[in-house]
């Protein structure tokens, strides 16, 4: 989900600003950072020294040799000297409005005078007063009667705006967190009985077969999922397929695997809508 970085090389100060340690762990970063997938090239690397505030917002004397850094991405080269700077060069994701809405609760509240307040961060479509919203898995269709954001009305709230949203007639037990609201005229989530999933075995010391349980969080869902069956082991870089039924996976390897959640929870393709495609797995 994180498209764009800065490495900030901080406690410079320690090393008395030396080049050849921040040359040295700038070699390092690098390569840790092309094997999972980040072009160097697109990362500004900024030495600073957060206990002094040096190199943060004004450019640092302590680094004469320090030329400042540069970085290429496709909307053209930038270059800067401090963290700021790197900073303000971050630029703005594409905010998906024109998708169905997707939002995912985050907490349930009931607030006297006013009833029950779900909140949550808008991650798809738009969400706005008097719109007729569906929560999934839970199958509870009501009207929004009006959208905030700190404290404040909104007419519309937008992908990445955390928003308390007032709806007509639910009660707090009607809805919880893991819940995900959508436009009931507009593609509305689903509640899914079991999904197929890409898993990455990153760190796990045994090996994984068919029904291993462990808790699975996909957006602020936090679920029991059973590892149905292990439908085939895959090349984590091309995809592409490497055994049919595997019997088991290990650290390293990753598969295409049946998963069955011990109740229904809410899941998106991926390709559809990432925030709601995308999940970690706890033991």
């Amino acid at each position: 989900g994180v498209r764009q970085l800065i490495v900030a090389l901080n406690k410079m100060d320690t090393c008395k600003w030396s080049q050849d340690r921040y040359n040295e762990i700038v070699k390092e970063t690098s390569n840790f950072i092309k094997k999972v997938g980040y072009n160097p090239k697109s990362v500004p690397f900024v030495p600073i020294s957060g206990f002094n505030g040096d190199n943060m917002i004004e450019a640092s004397t302590n680094c004469p040799w320090y030329k400042g850094w540069e970085k290429e991405t496709k909307a053209g080269k930038s270059t800067g000297k401090t963290l700021l700077e790197a900073i303000d060069a971050i630029e703005p994701p594409v905010r998906p409005t024109d998708k169905p809405l997707r939002l995912p609760l985050q907490d349930v509240y009931k607030i006297s005078g006013i009833g029950t307040v779900p909140v949550g961060r808008v991650e798809t479509g738009v969400i706005k007063p008097g719109m007729v919203v569906t929560f999934a898995p839970a199958n509870v269709t009501t009207e929004v009667k009006s959208v905030e954001m700190h404290h404040q009305q909104l007419q519309a709230g937008n992908p990445g705006d955390n928003v308390g949203f007032n709806v007509k007639n639910v009660s707090v037990k009607e809805v919880r967190r893991g819940n995900v609201a959508g436009d009931s005229k507009n593609d509305p989530p689903a509640g899914c009985d079991s999904f197929n999933a890409q898993v990455i075995v990153l760190n796990h010391p045994g090996q994984v077969g068919n029904g291993y349980a462990p808790v699975l969080d996909c957006h602020t869902a936090h679920i029991a999922c059973k590892f149905a069956e292990l439908l085939e082991k895959i090349d984590r870089r091309t995809g592409k397929s490497v055994e049919d039924k595997p019997k088991f996976i290990k650290s390293g390897d990753a598969a295409i695997v049946k998963m069955i959640p011990s109740k229904p929870m809410c899941v998106e393709s991926f390709t559809d809508f990432p925030p709601l495609g995308r999940f970690a797995v706890r033991d």
